[in-house]
């Protein structure tokens, strides 16, 4: 150790400029170390999304169905103008899915709660979405009120391939009819992706009572779900619809097989996008001031991979915005209904929309 009995400051000058000069050159390193650990990754994104029309009902008169209280006599008068409205409101809604994350929004978009499908066909000519040049697949569902589940796609993110509709059959009452699970198969840039739209039976009659017959829609959604992994054990799979139960229900976690822990599941068993939105207590309807979350997005492993140099899951949100909510009232909060307690609200839905947002890395 050198000890200076005097103060040189010529001395100390000289041995601060090598320090400074040696600090900067250390923090020039370290900056660009971090400049290159923070480089930016560019992604391609996709959003799949799921949204429940409620009775999106033409104002024509079907005799194979049930639609009578969709006609200009009826109770509810439901005529041109009122239809147009709807058809307005839900491509309202349906232009402004994933926006946030993509200026494309939704790329594939399944439905519940269509007639048929010419309203189908009249949706996607809303001049809100009409320049995505959605396409529809769709098959008539033997539901006795009509009600059918369909698929919109745009062609510049999935090319369609085939489609196939599978029945639910009710072992304790066979004669009743309920909506086809609808199955569609395409490729998303190269990559196979099967998506499976569907509406599980309701719950008329009380949860209990009717889960029998969500359960029996349940095996058949896994009957299809196997199937395909069959073929193609690392499938990439989109399984969603209205299930008319929870995500933590018996038919979605022990038929299905859906699970809410993404780093904890089993082999074969599906990953429910929509499991933590569940249980921080949000939903996608509510009930005597009960929110639920029936409107599900639930995915197969394939798209759990960290390896995003092919489409795979980012993130889960439910779609909701102030004008789609009720403001005022005794259901307040509440989805802004097109009809409530038979009287005429002018809204939306009484389902939110729940979608997904898929990644991959940019070349």
């Amino acid at each position: 150790m050198i000890f200076i009995d005097k103060f040189d400051t010529k001395h100390y000058n000289t041995q601060m400029q090598k320090i400074i000069k040696l600090a900067s050159v250390f923090f020039v390193g370290m900056l660009s170390f971090s400049s290159l650990a923070q480089e930016k990754v560019n992604y391609k994104i996709a959003c799949v999304g799921f949204y429940n029309l409620e009775n999106l009902f033409d104002y024509e008169d079907d005799p194979l169905i049930r639609d009578e209280e969709y006609m200009p006599d009826s109770e509810k008068a439901w005529d041109s103008t009122k239809y147009h409205t709807k058809l307005n409101h839900m491509a309202k809604v349906i232009s402004l899915i994933g926006t946030k994350y993509t200026p494309d929004g939704a790329a594939m978009l399944g439905v519940c709660e269509v007639e048929n499908k010419k309203v189908l066909e009249d949706l996607v000519k809303e001049p809100q979405i009409k320049n995505r040049d959605y396409k529809i697949v769709h098959f008539d569902s033997p539901d006795r009120r009509g009600i059918d589940v369909g698929f919109l796609y745009q062609e510049k993110y999935f090319k369609f391939k085939h489609a196939n509709k599978y029945p639910v059959t009710f072992m304790d009452a066979p004669e009743k009819k309920t909506r086809d699970q609808l199955v569609i198969s395409g490729e998303m840039d190269g990559e196979e992706v099967n998506v499976i739209v569907a509406h599980w039976p309701s719950r008329g009659g009380g949860k209990q009572k009717s889960q029998p017959r969500r359960i029996e829609a349940a095996k058949v959604g896994r009957k299809i779900i196997d199937s395909l992994m069959t073929v193609s054990p690392g499938a990439k799979i989109i399984y969603m619809g209205d299930l008319n139960d929870d995500p933590v229900d018996v038919s979605c976690t022990d038929y299905i097989k859906a699970k809410g822990k993404r780093n904890k599941l089993k082999e074969g068993e599906l990953y429910n996008t929509m499991w933590d939105y569940y249980k921080s207590g949000n939903g996608t309807l509510a009930w005597r001031d009960t929110w639920n979350l029936f409107d599900q997005i639930i995915i197969s492993q394939a798209l759990l991979s960290e390896d995003a140099s092919t489409y795979v899951f980012h993130k889960s949100e439910v779609f909701r915005e102030n004008f789609m909510i009720q403001q005022l009232g005794k259901y307040k909060g509440y989805p802004l209904r097109t009809f409530a307690a038979g009287q005429y609200m002018n809204g939306y839905s009484d389902h939110f929309p729940t979608y997904i947002i898929l990644k991959k890395i940019a070349k």
